[in-house]
């Protein structure tokens, strides 16, 4: 399997595809490489992220939290 990140379009060009078309590019590479697959790992609250990753065919998965241990 192969990891899709970090990705990002710059503000100026954002809304115009980029971010699937990077997307849709780098799961390819992946594929060329070997890959079984490809997956990403950004958290919910990124909603721009979501909805590109969505729109390249990625498929949420339930959430899952960190856990963490302060001290």
């Amino acid at each position: 399997p192969g990891l899709l990140e970090p990705m990002a379009v710059h503000r100026d060009h954002r809304r115009r595809g980029h971010g699937r078309a990077i997307t849709l590019a780098a799961a390819a590479a992946l594929r060329a490489l070997g890959a079984s697959s490809a997956f990403v790992c950004t958290p919910t609250a990124n909603t721009a992220a979501v909805a590109t990753y969505t729109a390249a065919g990625f498929r949420p998965l339930p959430v899952t939290r960190d856990s963490r241990r302060d001290g």
